[in-house]
């Protein structure tokens, strides 16, 4: 498994705008073979601050997927949601590996 990990500086005037984007894209990515995880938006603190996460099953998947960018229609229209709006200032991406709770249990199966 791939996790894609998005961090967002956003306009926190626009926070309206972040929200449809973010939900459009939750949505995109269940839909192509992935699953996200949700965004995490400005609670308190740093007002401009976002992330993102969604996995997938592989590098490969996660390319398959990429390739709809600027082609599928969906895409283009949830893009265009933070063009429009200018709600996203920037953005960086990264890949993570996953650890998760249930990874322990079978290293100690393993261990035995």
């Amino acid at each position: 498994m791939i996790t894609c990990v998005v961090e967002y500086v956003i306009d926190p005037r626009r926070i309206e705008a972040f929200e449809r984007f973010g939900r459009r894209w939750m949505e995109l990515v269940d839909r192509h073979g992935g699953t996200h995880h949700g965004y995490f938006l400005p609670g308190e603190g740093a007002s401009d601050k976002a992330l993102a996460l969604f996995s997938f099953p592989s590098l490969a998947a996660y390319e398959e997927y990429r390739k709809l960018f600027g082609v599928h229609p969906d895409f283009v229209e949830a893009d265009r949601i933070r063009d429009e709006s200018g709600c996203v200032l920037r953005y960086e991406r990264s890949f993570m590996r996953p650890l998760l709770p249930g990874d322990l249990a079978a290293e100690h199966v393993a261990e035995r």
